[in-house]
């Protein structure tokens, strides 16, 4: 394990004619000679899980340029979150060789950190202290220099010590360190300094542990799903930074603006093979198109939803918002074609119809909710129409949840009220998918109910072909919901919700740890649903494709609704409020408080 190359059988001594054994030193001198040009080596790297059942990764030889911003993509379980832990240095049980530019620094963000310090501006002085120590030992060399007994050599060496470090300072832009620290804290929503790390949500933890990374003064940057938690203005300020970013990136994420915007590379794990592509999201999807047509698999499932994706992509911006309205004329087409005559048994997601739905699915009038000492929401009025997909974004503590808790019934407002049509039946899952999912089950009696068939709008499908749709198959099927990853949980979740025959899906950030295959799927799905769904995500990309509303929280309390898809919005929002650096959420006083 981490073993270096083995000698070269074309080498043969010219004594003996036979191969010469070199010596480990100068086999490692010959691999960091070869190597050096590269910030990371993978030769030969092999992953089998501890229990032998399966072998993620499969003999994978890949080098990383300096300066190179890759995209990981794959199917939940397919080794992303391992392929990232061997790269930091956290898993050492694999076959081969992992190694790292010598001398260089690389900075992780697991999908769940772990805070070190007290206080929230603890870990974020941790992540500057080097740089403040350069600031320091510049104005020590400075103060050094105003000292009337220094000798001429003295000076000499001192000069060429401070020219040296200033050209460090130049190169880093240590001189704005504070203005730096105070721009990425504000622009990730990192919750206040003195807050007490013991006591942050997972979302903020991610955030703090995301801004320590990006100070911190790195050469390579592993980031497993950054965009999680984060909002759309957030992910746009981050995508900024790692472009601006002169090291290595390597990001697994399931945000496809993202790796459009960002990656220069993406990296496929497909059944345990690592497949390196040059070239952003949409060459790539590009070439996977024309991959899948030569394997003729131009009738399954999952090519359909890669070309249907790839003809949305390939149109203009205005087709691309026309086809949300479009959606809305198309209720009763949609109720009519939503049950097939045979059900899909080849990986695509079916939602089954509910009942028929009324005039009314949703209308909220005048509603105000408060939250301790904070207004979320004041004088909120939006209408559901049938057949309606209303994204709902904002920063983190804006009072989506709140919202969707109001719309369950599980929460009410202050004031205002919020009327449900008496023909809609509502079905919805939030974040906490583990809390409502029994760890002991396996995934297919945690969907199925250990029945053999599932009932989905009037039709039968057998329930291991069901299970497979959201892609578990075969041995994956049996395994415990206990050792599922993040993505895979929130699968089940998703499988145990779409077979329940409601007409209005409510979904709170459905995409954190999909898969890009999922998330496609998923798309197509709710696309051709015979209902309405309310969506909080702030995924930019999922959100042009399936909305035909925003509602956008925008902060002091004010919310907008808005007739189109995201992209649409955003351009709205620029010609009403003009561009507009991120601040930190404020909230309107409450009334009589």
């Amino acid at each position: 394990k981490g073993k270096a190359p083995g000698a070269n059988p074309n080498y043969k001594s010219k004594k003996s004619g036979q191969p010469k054994q070199e010596k480990s030193s100068v086999q490692e001198a010959r691999f960091d000679a070869a190597t050096r040009q590269f910030m990371f080596t993978l030769v030969g790297l092999s992953k089998t899980l501890p229990d032998k059942s399966k072998e993620i990764l499969k003999n994978i030889h890949l080098s990383f340029y300096p300066g190179a911003k890759i995209g990981v993509v794959g199917l939940n379980g397919s080794g992303k979150s391992t392929l990232l832990k061997i790269m930091a240095g956290l898993d050492t049980e694999f076959d081969g060789i992992a190694r790292p530019l010598p001398g260089a620094s690389i900075g992780y963000l697991p999908q769940e950190p772990i805070l070190e310090f007290e206080t929230v501006q603890e870990c974020i002085d941790s992540a500057v202290a080097s740089s403040r120590a350069v600031l320091e030992e510049y104005n020590d060399l400075s103060m050094k220099l105003a000292d009337p007994d220094i000798t001429e050599d003295e000076m000499t060496s001192t000069m060429a010590k401070l020219e040296t470090i200033g050209d460090k300072i130049e190169a880093q832009d240590l001189w704005e360190l504070d203005r730096t620290v105070e721009r990425a804290m504000d622009s990730l929503r990192v919750p206040p300094g003195d807050a007490k790390t013991e006591v942050l949500s997972g979302g903020e933890k991610r955030r703090v542990s995301l801004c320590q990374l990006l100070l911190g003064s790195h050469d390579m940057l592993l980031l497993d799903e950054p965009t999680n938690h984060l909002d759309a203005e957030s992910i746009s300020w981050l995508e900024q930074f790692l472009d601006q970013f002169k090291g290595t990136v390597v990001a697994i994420t399931h945000d496809r603006y993202f790796l459009e915007n960002v990656a220069a590379w993406i990296l496929e794990l497909d059944r345990g093979a690592g497949i390196p592509f040059e070239g952003n999201y949409s060459q790539w999807l590009e070439a996977k198109n024309k991959r899948l047509e030569e394997e003729r698999k131009g009738q399954s499932a999952a090519a359909k939803a890669v070309a249907a994706e790839l003809e949305w992509v390939r149109s203009n911006p205005k087709a691309k918002g026309n086809k949300s309205k479009a959606r809305l004329k198309q209720y009763d087409q949609l109720l009519l074609a939503a049950a097939p005559t045979e059900m899909r048994t080849e990986g695509q997601i079916y939602i089954p119809p509910g009942p028929r739905l009324g005039d009314v699915v949703i209308d909220v009038t005048g509603v105000q909710k408060s939250f301790g000492d904070r207004l979320l929401m004041k004088d909120l009025e939006f209408s559901l129409p049938k057949a309606g997909i209303v994204g709902v974004i904002g920063p983190n503590g804006a009072g989506k949840s709140t919202l969707i808790k109001m719309l369950m019934g599980k929460d009410e407002p202050d004031s205002g009220t919020i009327k449900i049509g008496e023909t809609v039946s509502i079905v919805g899952v939030g974040q906490e998918r583990m809390e409502e999912l029994d760890p002991k089950k396996t995934v297919w009696e945690e969907i199925s109910g250990e029945m053999d068939e599932i009932e989905l709008g009037g039709n039968y499908v057998n329930s291991r072909a069901y299970v497979s749709w959201f892609g578990f198959k075969s041995a994956q099927q049996q395994q415990r919901v206990s050792n599922l990853s993040g993505g895979e949980r929130n699968r089940v979740q998703l499988a145990k919700l779409l077979k329940s025959g409601a007409n209005l899906i409510i979904l709170d950030e459905p995409t954190n740890d999909l898969d890009v295959e999922t998330l496609r799927s998923l798309e197509e799905a709710l696309l051709q649903f015979a209902g309405c769904a309310v969506v909080v995500s702030h995924d930019r990309y999922f959100l042009d494709r399936i909305a035909t509303h925003i509602l956008a929280f925008e902060g002091e309390s004010e919310q907008t609704f808005f007739a189109g898809n995201y992209a649409e919005y955003e351009e709205n929002r620029l010609e009403r409020l003009g561009e507009t650096s991120i601040k930190r959420i404020k909230y309107a006083p409450l009334v009589n408080a």
